[in-house]
């Protein structure tokens, strides 16, 4: 089964998907955000889309122990959701975990 474009994909979602926020300011320009897995920024553009590029990256607190998962994508699984990320909890203090996760390497390799 082949794989369809980023670029494409990007232009069948941009103008109109269920992850998309419109904010109004004070003038009538309006800023786009959005809430897709995988976004970082929570920007709506090609080079932050969560959904559009291959090679993802997501940052989350886990339980109370102020643990983080670091789930990166697999480029070469994008068509089996199910083995799409490799999860990797990190349960560090802050200043040893930051670099690791900056990085995107486990400090183990």
């Amino acid at each position: 089964m082949a794989t369809v474009p980023g670029q494409l994909i990007w232009e069948i979602v941009k103008k109109n998907n269920s992850f998309l926020v419109k904010e109004f300011g004070r003038s009538h320009a309006s800023v786009r955000f959005t809430k897709e897995p995988n976004n970082l920024l929570n920007l709506h553009s090609y080079k932050h889309s969560g959904l559009a590029n291959k090679k993802t990256v997501t940052i989350q607190g886990v339980g109370k122990d102020q643990s983080v998962l670091l789930a990166t994508s697999k480029t070469k699984k994008q068509n089996k959701p199910a083995a799409l990320l490799h999860k990797s909890v990190m349960k560090q203090e802050f200043r040893r975990t930051a670099p690791t996760a900056a990085s995107g390497r486990s400090p183990r390799l």
